[in-house]
């Protein structure tokens, strides 16, 4: 039988870590900032960017995550009321801005006709 001169033993978590629905909102909030990556989040809580990416996707399909959203950025939705063929009028289908400067071209204008007169717009000061 052989001497053990030395042994050491590792203490540390063991099995699966257990974390709370609004720690993983929180987590998963931050990387919803702009700018931000689910690589510098995962970093940032010693987590593994494809499990932090699982969370995410729960989020998105309906999980019971508590998401803190402060900082993250949403674009609102504006819903119009859809306009029949009566209610349209075909007389002005595309709308060309500039400044104060506003063309409207019929439907029937061919698309490099609208090239130009972008490019015309795009040219003047």
């Amino acid at each position: 039988m052989k001497d053990i001169s030395r042994m050491e033993v590792m203490v540390g978590p063991s099995g699966k870590r257990n974390w709370s629905d609004a720690f993983k909102g929180r987590v998963v909030a931050e990387t919803l900032v702009p700018g931000v990556t689910v690589d510098e989040v995962a970093r940032r809580h010693n987590l593994r960017p494809n499990h932090l990416s699982s969370w995410r996707r729960l989020a998105k399909d309906g999980a019971p995550l508590t998401l803190d959203l402060a900082g993250a950025a949403f674009a609102p939705v504006v819903l119009e009321p859809k306009m029949t063929l009566s209610e349209s009028t075909l007389d002005h289908a595309v709308e060309i801005i500039h400044g104060a400067v506003t063309i409207r071209l019929d439907a029937a204008t061919q698309p490099d006709r609208i090239a130009e007169i972008a490019r015309a717009l795009s040219a003047t000061p």
